[in-house]
């Protein structure tokens, strides 16, 4: 079976092992073209780089820099909640990293919690919930269509994660959740259509002081939610996680320089739009590296809304 977590014999989280039969890698060609691959001898992988044979890959460590027959080069490098959310089959709408690097440090989310999710969805939060919570926590989540909860549940088995995950199907919104988890809650998550609807079942099931976090697209569902969460709720604050990339790159400029008997330099500013390749004899030309900074034109903009509320002590 792959393993995402594996866990060492102190039940620490680690992937100083090295890459075994049935392993899931990410195979990394660059920042934005990587996919999840199951290790499996006498298997290929084709791609632009060339034929990279599996059989090589075990017994490497993870990171390793692997040859294709062309000489093309890949990077297999361990499956970490992180390069999972961007490589996993989206099945409905998925949290990215801002999002969910805030929200876990938001509900305080530490190893041995216990934490509730309503939806399950394509499974990226679960994933990174799954090792915050590891190796003594849990996380119960539900969805509420079957086949996206089948899905789920088979790509936690794939992924190793199994023992701290359990996948169940159940309409959070119209049912609650269940009574078996009143007051043995350390977090609640809530990304539904109507987040409201769940409150009062996860205010039963949270220990006190503990925190909910509902995730919502729109700003009139944030509201709604609001009101219901007064009810039970203090500190209850929105936030919108906004992340801007930079492209960090080098760039060549053509500088000219006179020739040693003192030429001139070249024409007038105005008409210094020749190339190097094309400057006067009377020109010597030489190359200057700058570092060049610049915001990604692919940024990810809006996601959505994650509001937080801390269940009230009466």
């Amino acid at each position: 079976m792959a393993m995402m977590v594996p866990l060492d014999s102190a039940n620490k989280i680690s992937f100083n092992r090295p890459i075994s039969d049935g392993d899931t890698v990410i195979v990394y060609e660059r920042h934005d073209s990587m996919r999840a691959v199951k290790v499996t001898p006498g298997s290929d992988l084709q791609n632009r780089f060339g034929l990279f044979k599996h059989s090589d890959w075990i017994g490497k460590p993870f990171g390793s820099k692997v040859f294709s027959n062309k000489r093309g080069f890949v990077f297999l490098l361990a499956p970490t909640p992180e390069l999972w959310t961007l490589v996993l089959s989206h099945r409905t709408q998925i949290l990215y990293l801002p999002d969910i690097s805030f929200l876990i440090s938001y509900l305080e989310i530490v190893p041995g919690c216990v934490v509730l999710e309503s939806g399950t969805g394509s499974g990226s939060l679960s994933t990174s919930l799954a090792r915050a919570v590891a190796p003594s926590g849990h996380v119960f989540t539900f969805d509420f269509h079957e086949q996206r909860a089948s899905s789920a549940r088979a790509d936690f088995e794939r992924n190793g994660l199994s023992s701290l995950i359990t996948v169940s199907v159940r309409d959070i919104q119209g049912e609650g959740f269940p009574e078996e988890h009143e007051g043995r809650v350390d977090a609640v998550f809530l990304d539904l259509p109507q987040p409201w609807l769940a409150v009062p079942s996860a205010s039963k099931c949270l220990k006190p002081d503990a925190v909910l976090c509902s995730f919502s697209p729109c700003i009139e569902q944030v509201q709604r939610t609001c009101e219901t969460l007064r009810q039970s709720f203090s500190d209850i604050r929105t936030f919108e996680v906004l992340v801007r990339s930079y492209e960090i790159r080098e760039q060549h400029f053509a500088k000219r320089v006179p020739e040693e008997d003192g030429s001139p330099v070249g024409p007038p500013p105005q008409k210094r739009k020749q190339s190097a390749l094309t400057a006067t004899k009377s020109e010597k030309t030489e190359s200057n590296i700058s570092v060049m900074a610049k915001p990604c034109n692919t940024a990810r903009g809006h996601t959505g809304y994650l509001t937080f509320g801390r269940l009230t002590v009466l």
